[in-house]
């Protein structure tokens, strides 16, 4: 498939342009922006300020039309066509990632943030910005990181209280092989499946259990198929702006630092939702009919935890884990 510089370098690209007198770089543009969850998330919070501060920036130049509900694919595909070029923008989370991106699976490591404050900190530093050069090597430009959400544990069977408790419970995971690891090692039957297909799933029985933000709960109406919560806080999840480098390159200079600086105000509108939802919606799912477990022993659940350790650490390197650890 060719790219948009390709295209326009193409003969079909210059007979367009040259059927269009007086077009310019500074003509009317639609770049597509997909994200998994609907207008009313984490997500479309993020990409809807994220559109309109490009359309006031560029004064109108650039229009950014909206994907939502996984309309253009899960995560992964979002990712592809992204690299391809046929999508020019895509907000996705972290746990979507890794299987593109190993290095981003560092993130997806269980009981490894503290909290979303914790989360936030590790990406606006030194260590969220190493991922730009990685990125880049696998034709992706990362504009600014942004929040899915702290993600906790939902299943139709009982109770989570004690690691015991997942034993033997089948529970859905993202398409991220660091926390099907991480949960294989607490006795959960644990199997990766993309996000769009999970309401089904839950309903047909074909998974007991499944884990994501408050917010992703609520939006993707979970809680119609779920009957217990456990707030086990359990992983940061991420998001990322991420952007084509054709439609990157068509952009002026001005016109870059434009979309980068949208993409921060995304990123912060995202994570601002993010925590409205964890403080507004455990009552909301609790007064629509789910049971809550409030907290869980973390040190347990960790220590049992343990014998995925040395592989994370051999993965990803002991300096940068605890580098995370002990970043504040």
């Amino acid at each position: 498939m060719l790219g948009r510089r390709q295209l326009l370098c193409s003969g079909a690209g210059l007979t367009a342009l040259a059927a269009r007198p007086g077009r310019t770089r500074a003509a009317m543009r639609t770049l597509r922006i997909g994200y998994i969850l609907p207008v009313q998330s984490q997500l479309g919070a993020g990409a809807t300020a994220f559109a309109d501060e490009v359309s006031k920036r560029t004064g109108g130049r650039i229009a950014i039309q909206q994907f939502a509900d996984a309309t253009l694919g899960g995560d992964v595909e979002l990712t592809k066509g992204v690299q391809l070029g046929s999508i020019d923008i895509a907000f996705v989370t972290g746990m979507g990632l890794s299987s593109i991106l190993p290095d981003v699976g560092l993130l997806n490591i269980p009981f490894l943030f503290n909290n979303a404050a914790h989360g936030q900190a590790v990406l606006d530093g030194p260590i969220g910005e190493s991922f730009r050069k990685p990125f880049a090597a696998k034709d992706l430009v990362m504009l600014a990181w942004g929040e899915n959400g702290v993600r906790h544990m939902t299943n139709a069977r009982r109770p989570i209280i004690t690691p015991d408790d997942l034993k033997g419970l089948k529970m859905r995971v993202p398409q991220s092989e660091v926390l099907l690891k991480g949960f294989q090692a607490l006795g959960a039957d644990a199997a990766p499946l993309p996000l769009p297909q999970l309401f089904e799933a839950l309903r047909a029985g074909k998974f007991d259990g499944q884990e994501n933000p408050i917010a992703t709960i609520r939006a993707a109406k979970f809680d119609q198929v779920q009957k217990f919560l456990t707030l086990s806080g359990h992983a940061y999840d991420p998001a990322v702006f991420l952007m084509s480098p054709d439609a990157f390159e068509d952009l002026s200079a001005e016109d870059k630092a434009s979309f980068i600086e949208a993409a921060k105000l995304g990123a912060k509108a995202s994570r601002t939702f993010a925590a409205q939802a964890e403080a507004e919606g455990v009552t909301l799912l609790r007064q629509g009919g789910m049971t809550v477990q409030p907290s869980i022993d973390r040190a347990a659940f960790a220590a049992a935890m343990a014998s995925a350790y040395p592989g994370f650490e051999a993965k990803f390197g002991h300096a940068v884990i605890d580098q995370i650890k002990k970043t504040v």
